[in-house]
């Protein structure tokens, strides 16, 4: 597999991981320059030249995908017989840098319901790294005319054209997808509703609505639904930012926007599940 696929399963998986790549050799080098090593949580494709360089490129990437907010870094190799690395010596003769790149879990959003708000927000978020879901009943609201305008997205976007049941694509969703139920249909929305919060894994869940609308449809959520106050309060109505108050839809599709780049921030800022997590890291001045 090459290293760009291997990027891309990762991504497909929201899985971080960290692109190693030989920066720089001097003198003799088991790979040259540009070689590349994609590190998973617990896959590895690609190589760098095995050996100790390797091993300890691992160790090191895989503490990074334990950490949040990694940032690039630089690891400096010696190649001679007078340097033992932890895990063992490596006599070349010359010297490697190599450089570590986090790939973090690229965030997710689906929204339901592309009518004028939806495609106004679908064309701000499609300007981010992002995975773009849009799923809509209706066909003319899908096409490829009217989503002409996310032709230049940077973001990779998912069209979801469902006429019966636009529910069943929550399942289909990656872990810690933020959802957003802006349908044409206040029945739809209750349904999606009700369906997300039955679906684990999801992030955000955001509605958009009046306070009587939501009056509505919490009563429906707990005596039709049987949700109890803490599991339908994972619902945020109305979405987008408190003090944006304009009714336009580019003015609202902004405001949601905004609030989603905060979710997206506190996402970026949790600690990272300890499963992942690695041993404090020691500096290598040089090995192999």
């Amino acid at each position: 597999m090459t290293w760009v696929a291997a990027v891309a399963r990762l991504r497909a998986r929201r899985e971080p991981g960290v692109l190693v790549t030989v920066a720089t050799v001097r003198g003799h080098a088991p790979r040259r320059a540009g070689a590349k090593l994609v590190v998973g949580q617990t896959e590895t494709w690609g190589s760098i030249g095995g050996g100790n360089i390797e091993a300890v490129a691992i160790d090191r990437a895989r503490e990074l995908n334990g950490t949040a907010d990694a940032e690039p870094e630089l690891m400096e190799f010696a190649l001679n017989d007078k340097v033992t690395g932890r895990h063992g010596v490596q006599c070349c003769g010359g010297a490697v840098t190599v450089l570590l790149e986090p790939l973090p879990v690229v965030q997710a959003v689906a929204v339901f319901g592309v009518g004028h708000v939806g495609l106004e927000l679908a064309r701000i978020l499609a300007r981010h790294n992002l995975d773009l879901h849009l799923i809509d009943t209706r066909p003319d609201i899908l096409t490829d005319e009217r989503l002409s305008v996310l032709a230049d997205a940077v973001a990779q976007i998912h069209v979801h054209h469902t006429p019966l049941l636009p529910e069943e694509v929550l399942t289909e969703l990656a872990p810690g997808t933020h959802v957003l139920i802006m349908t044409h249909d206040h029945a739809e929305d209750a349904a999606l509703c009700d369906a997300a919060l039955r679906t684990a894994g999801l992030g955000s869940i955001g509605l958009i609505g009046s306070a009587a609308k939501w009056a509505r449809f919490r009563q429906r959520l707990a005596a039709e639904g049987g949700h109890d106050a803490a599991t339908i309060d994972r619902i945020k109505t109305p979405i987008g930012m408190a003090g944006i108050t304009g009714k336009e839809p580019a003015t609202i599709a902004v405001s949601v926007a905004a609030d989603l780049l905060q979710a997206f921030e506190h996402d970026r800022h949790r600690a990272v599940p300890s499963a992942v997590a690695a041993a404090p890291f020691a500096p290598v001045a040089g090995s192999a």
